[in-house]
């Protein structure tokens, strides 16, 4: 169980020092006590839009090129891979290598508070928004979009008037922490055969850069919008249909994944090689708020990433803590102490 259900069932009680209006916040009012804990704070939440800029450049895309054989006991994020053909994403002048909004701030392709809603309150962007290397001489993107470490497919959105991502997939990879996803949307086509539940290997060609959907990203915006984290609840499709909620995206709907900052994860893992796992970097990433909720029972986000809770594994109430990154992402949780649990 998480937080999603929490909300429901038990009583709440902690300050939230930052709260946020994001996608996800009308959805954590609603969830009751099956998800519980690990996410309260997050859905409350999360990003908005997503857009890009214009780019022409000439270099042909490579062709995917599938990793050589991991070595035992190396985790997949190890062995990380870009998601483009475009490799100096950690180098390159932003100004080229990323992708705004229509504003044309540079920044706003980034994750993080990056962005100004219609309400001109600052918007949460869940990813990173990647510029194309090539264009067709009508300025549509040519390059190729590739998944960044060995995995599987969770998820395949071909309908780009399903969500905001458009076209879009979602891979689950293992990692020391527990297992992860990366997410690729705006496509502007999948690539043939790929369904969910096949392996795929790091580099392998998951389909081209677009623009969907098309009402909200013109072409000259063409962009991968790409992310990296967490997953808040290993049944999130059985919750969605306890509760009639109509939805063709199941546990690879954007409520159930929480994103980290990709470059920041990029970052981290060229410096640890093939030793990264994603636990280091969640355990640096800085804590921006904290929520004391009562329960009784641990909920599923600890028990699929136990490295994160900082107790005994037989939890029994009555109340714990769980310390939220920026985005809404449980960082790490422990038992309350009996003046919090009194709150």
């Amino acid at each position: 169980m998480t937080l999603y259900n929490l909300l429901d069932n038990t009583e709440t009680s902690g300050t939230l020092r930052r709260r946020r209006r994001r996608r996800r916040q009308f959805a954590w009012a609603l969830l009751p006590l099956a998800i519980a804990l690990v996410l309260l704070a997050r859905a409350g939440a999360r990003w908005l839009g997503r857009e890009p800029r214009p780019a022409d450049k000439s270099e042909p895309a490579s062709a995917a090129v599938l990793a050589p054989e991991a070595p035992d006991r190396v985790w997949p994020l190890g062995r990380m891979v870009f998601p483009t053909p475009r490799q100096d994403l950690l180098h390159a002048d932003p100004a080229d290598a990323f992708m705004p909004t229509a504003a044309g701030r540079v920044e706003s392709a980034f994750y993080g508070s990056t962005r100004t809603g219609r309400d001109g309150r600052p918007s949460f962007h869940e990813g990173v928004d990647i510029a194309p290397v090539r264009r067709d001489r009508s300025g549509r993107a040519l390059d190729d979009v590739f998944a960044v470490a060995d995995g599987r497919i969770a998820h395949v959105s071909r309908h780009p008037g399903n969500s905001n991502y458009g076209i879009y997939l979602v891979l689950f990879h293992d990692d020391a922490m527990g297992e992860i996803y990366t997410l690729y949307a705006h496509l502007a086509s999948v690539a043939d055969g790929l369904r969910p539940g096949q392996p795929v290997a790091a580099g392998s060609v998951l389909g081209r850069m677009g623009n969907t959907p098309a009402r909200i990203i013109p072409v000259a915006r063409s962009h991968l919008h790409f992310e990296v984290g967490t997953i808040l609840h290993a049944r999130f499709d059985a919750w969605l249909k306890a509760r009639d909620i109509p939805s063709p995206h199941g546990n690879g709907h954007g409520w159930n994944l929480l994103g980290l900052d990709p470059m920041g994860v990029w970052t981290d893992g060229s410096r640890a090689g093939e030793s990264f796992a994603l636990l280091s970097h969640v355990r640096a990433t800085p804590v921006a708020f904290e929520w004391t909720v009562r329960s009784r029972r641990l909920p599923d986000y600890f028990r699929r990433y136990p490295a994160l809770w900082h107790g005994e594994e037989a939890y029994g109430g009555p109340a714990l803590v769980v310390a939220f990154s920026e985005g809404g992402v449980p960082l790490r949780g422990r038992p309350a102490t009996e003046a919090e649990a009194a709150e």
